[in-house]
Parts: structure tokens; C-alpha cells; sequence
């Protein structure tokens, strides 16, 4: 069982930057890929950011590649979703999850955050 708290969201103006911040409250939180996910309202929770649990890997979807980063920090049991050049459809609550790799796909176990709210400004 592993307990992730998110940090960081905020009100950003268009063009601006965020990072998130994703802590595991378990040693074994490392063992674990991490996914970064967002919910607009109305919409599904899309994944948009997703890093293996050695960190080498990452994927990004489409709309944020580019502009999105995401790293970890085995050391300190975080992993982070640096966001820059920010765009309005990027307004969403953003989560993290804890899962893995399976078939080369990011799957999310039943491992989430509180979640935390990020606003861009037009």
C-alpha cells in the first residue's frame, strides 16, 4: 500500500509555469512507475505524463509534449511534472498514480493522490 501526495498546483497566467510534485509515503514507492493524470470538468481523467520506476523511461500524450517534463527523485520518494508554456485546456485538477508497465502501456494500479488544481489564465 502506498500513500501519494500531490503539490504544487496553482493559478498560472498563459505561458507561465508549474511544477507538481507527487510524494510516495512508502520506501517502496521507487518500485512503482508514476503516471501524472488530469481531470477538466466534464471531461474523462486523461494520462499525460507517465515515468518508469528505474526513471529512464517516460512517455508524454501529444498535447503536452514539449511543453511538460516529468522526473524523480528516487532519493526523496517524489516524483515531478515540470509544466511549461501553459495554455488555458491545460486548466485541470491534476493527479498522480502509482502502477506499472505492462504491454509497453502505462497502467495505473489503484494508487492515488488527493489530486491538486491547476489554473491557466487567458
Amino acid at each position: 500500500q502506498v500513500e501519494l501526495v500531490e503539490s504544487g498546483g496553482g493559478l498560472v497566467q498563459l505561458g507561465g509555469s508549474l511544477t507538481l510534485s507527487c510524494t510516495g509515503s512508502e520506501a517502496t514507492f521507487h518500485t512503482y512507475a508514476v503516471g501524472w493524470f488530469r481531470q477538466a470538468p466534464g471531461k474523462d481523467r486523461e494520462l499525460v505524463a507517465s515515468i518508469t520506476y528505474i526513471g529512464r523511461g517516460t512517455d508524454y500524450a501529444d498535447s503536452v509534449k514539449g511543453r511538460f517534463t516529468i522526473s524523480r527523485d528516487v532519493v526523496n520518494n517524489t516524483v515531478n511534472l515540470q509544466m511549461n508554456s501553459l495554455k488555458p485546456e491545460d486548466t485541470a485538477v491534476y493527479y498522480c498514480n502509482a502502477g506499472a508497465y505492462r504491454g509497453g502501456r502505462y497502467q495505473p494500479d489503484n494508487y492515488w493522490g488527493q489530486g491538486t488544481q491547476v489554473t491557466v489564465s487567458s
